[in-house]
């Protein structure tokens, strides 16, 4: 196989594909379309000669350094990158230091990109605010964590907080095909099977780095770049799996027998198989939560908030470490008791609901806090069952069509058991049995 970067022409150490693939300008960016549109507050700033100060918050691979890069090409700034992973208190105040002597002596501003900021401790943090403050720098800063949390309050209401989101496919896409196509990437040299665009952008995850990264590594191996050459350039099989075909349906579809039929194990298997082909994890946590109410229901009404707790969770955290919170509520619901008399109770009402059975709504039950309402007979002779026995006082509740109409029919699992045998007790006692 022919090497993409055997020519004498390329340079012994050639910089990334990423890095070479980045955007100059504002309207080479792809994607984050909420924050470069037309009078957006980034653009203005880009626009103006005044200093800045941003936070870029969103997660890996959305663009964050690319954003800063682009600043500070438009506006023929110079560009300045510190890693909070490294850096000290020392290294930011003599980036400074060297930003005010560059500024006094030609006028030239700095942008001061701080990589990863939230891992800055409070006196790290406090050394950036006299620049910021007296406009000695463009400050940019870019974290993956909410800044709320991680940034101190004085520095974060000097600054303009911009929030990045993940890629769409399409985007990433267009990532990729850009990177095959243009002189700086690869030129046209290589050819990309569509087979093996759709496992890249599978494989990325809304990261377009991470994409250009396997690309990378795929070409460095063949000019013919199939799903294979990407299967072992990045170590990671393909999972064949159409998020808008017979597979996703099959997929999802045994996952929710599975949990239903307590299998665990195999429940995980599917999970795996739908996060591996870049399903979105907010499409399974949604399936989890309805699973929780439909399948287990009152037998653990504990399921139904870990399930919530954990599309929360996947909500806020995402990929790749929301894939534990997703397994946590799987497990969960796959070893829980089963029931479906919830889901049968909602539909056995709705159904006579749509037959007609509706009839009105008994006098002494209706809203009696209204002028006027008394006259109507409203709320007359409604008895308050907090002030009787148990809570508990006979009358009538429902209307009169569906008054010996059953829905709630518990069945003997797990917790469940309980609250049969309470509901019988109640329905007798209510019904006058």
């Amino acid at each position: 196989m022919d090497s993409l970067f055997d020519s004498a022409a390329e340079e012994a150490t050639p910089q990334p594909l990423a890095v070479r693939m980045r955007p100059r300008t504002l309207d080479e960016v792809i994607g984050q379309r909420h924050l470069l549109g037309s009078g957006t507050p980034l653009r203005r700033l880009v626009e103006s000669e005044a200093p800045m100060s941003l936070f870029l918050w969103g997660p890996p691979g959305t663009g964050k350094t690319t954003l800063a890069y682009v600043v500070s090409n438009v506006t023929k700034r110079r560009f300045v990158e510190i890693s909070a992973v490294s850096a000290g208190v020392k290294d930011v105040r003599a980036a400074i230091d060297n930003a005010r002597r560059e500024l006094g002596m030609s006028g030239r501003q700095t942008v001061l990109f701080v990589d990863e900021v939230h891992r800055f401790n409070k006196a790290q943090q406090d050394a950036l605010l006299p620049a910021v403050e007296n406009r000695w720098v463009t400050f940019i800063g870019a974290t993956t964590e909410n800044p709320y949390f991680s940034v101190i309050s004085p520095l974060l209401s000097r600054s303009l907080l911009l929030t990045l989101e993940s890629l769409s496919d399409d985007d990433v896409r267009a990532v990729l095909e850009r990177a095959v196509a243009e002189p700086r990437g690869l030129g046209g040299r290589a050819r990309l099977a569509p087979e093996a665009l759709d496992h890249l952008v599978r494989l990325a995850g809304g990261d377009a780095r991470r994409s250009l990264t396997y690309l990378e590594a795929a070409a460095l191996l063949t000019d013919d770049i199939t799903v294979e050459v990407v299967e072992k350039a990045a170590d990671k099989a393909a999972v064949r799996y159409d998020r808008q075909g017979d597979q996703h349906y099959d997929v999802i579809s045994a996952f929710i027998k599975s949990m239903r039929g307590s299998d665990a194990d195999a429940a995980l298997h599917y999970l795996a198989r739908m996060i591996e082909a870049g399903e979105d994890p907010r499409f399974i946590a949604r399936r989890i939560v309805i699973f929780a109410s439909e399948d287990v229901g009152m037998a653990d009404p504990t399921c139904l908030q870990t399930a919530v707790a954990v599309a929360q969770a996947v909500q806020l955290i995402g990929l790749p470490e929301g894939q534990i919170n997703l397994a946590h509520a799987v497990i969960h619901c796959a070893m829980a008791p089963k029931s479906n008399a919830v889901v049968k109770a909602i539909g056995a009402a709705v159904g006579d609901v749509r037959k007609g059975l509706i009839g009105q709504v008994p006098g002494h039950l209706r809203d009696a806090h209204y002028p006027g309402a008394a006259k109507l007979g409203h709320g007359g002779g409604y008895k308050y069952p907090h002030d009787f026995d148990h809570g508990l006082v006979r009358q009538d509740y429902a209307p009169e069509q569906v008054r010996d109409r059953r829905y709630y029919e518990p069945t003997r699992h797990g917790a469940e058991a309980p609250v049969a045998d309470r509901w019988a007790r109640i329905r007798d006692f209510l019904r006058g049995s």
